[in-house]
């Protein structure tokens, strides 16, 4: 990236990333907590392997609206981390894989769980869950017991990730 420094020796990209959500207003992505006795307002799944095989929707998504939700900075944040097949966006992220060939990758299901919870592949990920409200801390009062991402979102993002083919 043209103008960028490198990174001090003792920063982490687990750090970097936690910060630059923070910094961006995004401190949901890094926190929450169990909302003990309150209703989910998550709609149930089932992990098969490395997937989540049916829609969160019981639809598909519509990938026009994903591909705006993956490009926007303040409701996707993806452009944080990732890179893709968006020249008019300046400063794409480097510390996550580029997002151009994602459907040749993974299948509909291999992407839906990463974008839902990708510590369930890897606990040592720095993707942030959009679809999990449990077991997450620091997250601020307002955002607590939300996904960042609706089931509908999700839905859309994986819809525009599988047409994504080299």
């Amino acid at each position: 990236m043209a103008g960028s420094r490198p990174l001090p020796k003792k920063c982490s990209v687990r750090r970097l990333c936690a910060g630059l959500l923070v910094v961006c207003g995004a401190a949901a992505w890094v926190g929450g907590a169990d909302q003990a006795g309150a209703e989910s307002p998550l709609r149930p799944y089932i992990v098969v392997g490395d997937a989540i095989p049916a829609s969160l929707t019981g639809t598909k998504g519509d990938p026009e609206r994903g591909r705006a939700i993956v490009a926007n900075r303040q409701v996707g944040l993806c452009l944080l981390c990732h890179s893709g097949p968006f020249p008019q966006e300046k400063f794409q992220g480097t510390l996550a894989p580029d997002l151009k060939g994602a459907g040749s990758r993974s299948n509909e299901g291999q992407l839906r769980l990463r974008i839902v919870d990708a510590s369930r592949l890897n606990p040592q990920t720095i993707m942030p869950p959009y679809y999990r409200v449990d077991g997450l801390v620091g997250v601020a009062a307002a955002f607590r017991g939300k996904p960042v991402l609706s089931a509908e979102q999700i839905e859309d993002v994986v819809a525009y990730l599988a047409t994504l083919r080299d």
